[in-house]
């Protein structure tokens, strides 16, 4: 353990359960249904409400070997390749060969994809698959189908669910074992203020992390909460530095913070062109899938093009869809866009990257048990082996689904006993929590220091004003102590900064650590792939004094999770 927690009251409540679950996406709903249904006492904890998560803004699909002459070998050799050397390939099999049976228990759930005239499910193309194995529903609303289903499904179970509550830290017990989690409700749900979950297994589930940058398209609730919490509970992150920036996000303007739309690549893989503002496709010549290439070659093309450009955007131009493809194939983005002024029918979609989605996360087994026992962790807060240094398009929510059915069933055939957790006084001293306008400052030095096109140089100066902000923290805490002064007052925004302050220190200390270019990361001083040193997995912890400590591991392989294994 780390002794380090965060700065908020004593619980004033308690619930017991055999499982909580933090986190309502894909991912924490499929884990809460399987685990009820193996008969234990389960609560679902989560940030908003039960559809608020990232998975309801997923528009392109999920990934899965379901069509005429696709196999889970072809899926898999095209998420190897998507992963750069840097995939675990058992994670992987288990991911394509359990992916095709997940989906059809998602749709026996009631989950309804769309399907073709004959009745099949209707498959589409995304980048870096060579065959149509992308599964959607509503043509572009496929997040909110299966989160609708889902949601559906934990309602009709009746499980204890508490909405509208921020996670805080793990409770451990006095062998150091997991007995569950701290909390705060915001003032809407079942209890106020902080409260605790008391259960022997912990399953977070809890999401991304991109509201550590400017402009990103994932939910103001992704502030890297479950990441946050396992780093001081001990536990091991892994590939933190490999963010996957979205290419074709709607373009707002230079100075457009927050969630920004995302344009699905599926509007690419039925056809869209990526172009300058001359007309001119640039990605053709550059890959053999040309605007179908993995994101990370996709992302890099539009970046140079508007560095060599010295434009702040490029353009997706599929006029040629017409208004009746683009109403019942893509209706959610065609509204998204109308709302900000632009008619796809008739004119080019102004497009940047933005950040995405976390392919690294809390290191887990194939199990999805994590360094600390008895806290698991699935979907994007995980880092399984997946996705390596790029995750391929749609395979998130497969990977959600199928993870999360390994981690009821591990927590079904183990059924740890319920332990009584140490007090909060025991877990060591509080972190000394920024004040909530360091949101802004983290999220521009993230953006300029660790975004899209990283070096030596800009990770210094994003690392050099993370460390600032973190000593400025620590400074007025003392200060706080010894004279009176007020302190920041512990509550969700400076919570919320906190986890971000930790995750953003920790992700900067991993890019800087990787000294090449691979998938999602692209260091410009160093624009090459080395095997030889770098296709290995970077594991960091904090340690108890708060810095974070890189590992190399020796081999692309993971070590186990537990010594014994």
């Amino acid at each position: 353990m780390t002794g380090i927690r965060l700065t908020a009251p004593a619980p004033g409540w308690a619930i017991d359960a055999d499982v909580v679950v933090v986190g309502s996406g894909v991912a924490g709903l499929t884990a809460a249904l399987r685990c009820a249904a193996a008969g234990l006492d389960t609560v679902v904890v989560t940030k908003a409400r039960l559809d608020d998560g990232s998975t309801r803004w997923a528009q392109g699909g999920i990934a899965a070997a379901l069509g005429e002459g696709d196999t889970p070998e072809q899926h898999l050799d095209d998420t190897l390749v998507a992963g750069a050397g840097l995939c675990d390939e058992e994670a992987v099999r288990t991911l394509v060969t359990e992916g095709p049976d997940a989906v059809r228990r998602l749709i026996d759930t009631g989950a309804h994809f769309d399907t073709t005239d004959g009745g099949d499910i209707a498959l589409t193309r995304e980048g870096g698959h060579h065959r149509r194995r992308i599964a959607h529903a509503g043509g572009d609303a496929t997040g909110a189908e299966i989160s609708r289903a889902l949601v559906a499904a934990v309602r009709e179970a009746a499980l204890h669910t508490i909405e509208n509550a921020l996670v805080l830290d793990l409770l451990t017990d006095a062998e150091g074992r997991t007995a569950g989690v701290s909390l705060h409700v915001m003032g809407e749900g079942q209890h106020d203020g902080v409260g605790a979950v008391r259960a022997p297994s912990v399953v977070l589930a809890t999401g991304g992390m991109g509201q550590v940058f400017s402009a990103t398209t994932n939910p103001s609730v992704s502030t890297g909460d479950g990441v946050a919490l396992a780093l001081r509970a001990g536990a091991e992150v892994s590939d933190l530095e490999f963010v996957q920036f979205h290419p074709t996000v709607l373009f707002l303007g230079a100075d457009s913070e927050g969630q920004q739309p995302l344009v699905s690549e599926a509007v690419r893989g039925e056809g869209a062109h990526l172009v300058d503002a001359d007309g001119v496709r640039f990605m053709t010549g550059q890959h053999e899938l040309a605007e179908l290439a993995p994101r990370d070659i996709v992302a890099k093309g539009i970046t140079r093009r508007m560095h060599e450009k010295g434009a702040e955007h490029m353009y997706l131009d599929a006029r040629h869809f017409g208004a009746a493809m683009w109403e019942q194939r893509f209706p959610t983005i065609l509204a998204a866009c109308r709302s900000h002024g632009i008619d796809p029918v008739t004119e080019p979609v102004p497009v940047a990257p933005a950040a995405h989605y976390a392919s690294g996360g809390v290191r887990t087994d194939l199990r999805g048990r994590t360094t600390v026992p008895g806290l698991y962790a699935c979907g994007e807060v995980a880092c399984t082996g997946v996705h390596g240094a790029n995750r391929l398009a749609s395979n998130s929510l497969l990977e959600g689904l199928v993870f999360a059915e390994r981690i009821a069933a591990d927590i079904a055939e183990t059924r740890p006993p319920r332990t009584e957790p140490a007090a909060v006084a025991d877990a060591g001293e509080p972190v000394a929590l920024p004040a909530p306008e360091a949101r802004t400052a983290i999220q521009r030095a993230m953006t300029r220091g660790a975004g899209v096109l990283r070096s030596a140089d800009s990770l210094a100066a994003a690392a050099a004003e993370l460390e600032a902000l973190h000593r400025e923290a620590a400074a007025d805490a003392e200060e706080a102590g010894g004279s009176g002064a007020k302190a920041v007052v512990p509550g969700v925004d400076a919570w919320e900064v906190a986890n971000l302050l930790l995750v953003s220190r920790v992700l900067v200390a991993a890019a800087r650590d990787r000294e090449e270019t691979r998938g999602c990361h692209w260091r410009e001083d160093r624009p090459d792939r080395d095997d030889a040193h770098g296709r290995r997995h970077l594991v960091v912890r904090i340690a108890p004094d708060r810095t974070p400590v890189v590992h190399r591991t020796e081999t692309a392989a993971f070590p186990p999770v537990r010594p014994s294994d």
